[in-house]
């Protein structure tokens, strides 16, 4: 399909909804995409890219950065509290703040540093079990801990599950992010991305729809 394909239907899902144009921000995820895949795409001129693994992004992103320049990056991972250091001085964003003792050590580093990404709570919204982030009956009072420790979050962040249908979840997390006053919506992926941009949100993760499908061998 290629990034192009997809820029446009975002540009079309944008203007269906009545939204301005631009009002979405495409984090093409790179995560265990050949070299040439992500460079081919960085020399299009994109640069906002998401990254699962700590180790992984922190292999080959420094010498992407030196050759590209402007290159935003985003972890869209579960993040151990062990890589903290590491991720935040490689990312721009973290979207999978999932638990109080993330929040903590995170707020201490932050404090330490003097500055701090931009952060984006994951809501659990399907109450899967195998699957991080807060419980959506959680979420308000996780939020309110947050900002307690002065973490400023940008907004919320969300993966349905498979076998359901997202709206009612993409709608949750808006409802969410209403009530408590933050603006970012972290949703939607390559096969749902459209239907995020219907739903409200402001950041959509596409991988393989723009690099081609990943080989994990």
């Amino acid at each position: 399909m290629g990034l192009e394909e997809i820029k446009r239907r975002i540009a079309a899902a944008e203007k269906a909804s009545g939204r301005a144009a631009g009002e979405v921000t495409l984090i093409a995820v790179s995560k265990v995409q050949p070299p040439g895949r992500v460079e081919a795409v960085l020399e299009t001129g994109h640069r906002i890219f998401g990254e699962n693994y700590v180790q992984e992004a922190v292999g080959k992103w420094p010498d992407w950065r030196t050759r590209f320049s402007g290159v935003e990056l985003h972890m869209i991972g579960p993040l151990q509290t062990n890589k903290l250091k590491p991720a935040l001085e490689l990312f721009d964003a973290i979207h999978t703040l999932d638990r109080p003792s993330l929040a903590s050590k995170l707020a201490r580093q932050v404090q330490a540093r003097g500055n701090c990404p931009q952060l984006f709570v994951q809501v659990n919204t399907g109450a899967e079990p195998q699957k991080a982030g807060i419980l959506p009956d959680d979420a308000d009072a996780f939020i309110a801990e947050c900002q307690a420790m002065e973490l400023v979050l940008s907004g919320l962040m969300c993966i349905p599950p498979e076998s359901e249908d997202p709206v009612p979840h993409f709608r949750a997390l808006r409802d969410i992010a209403a009530r408590n006053g933050l603006r970012g919506l972290s949703m939607g992926m390559s096969a749902d991305f459209e239907t995020a941009i219907a739903e409200g949100a402001t950041h959509v993760r596409v991988g393989s729809a723009i690099f081609g499908a990943r080989d994990y061998s």
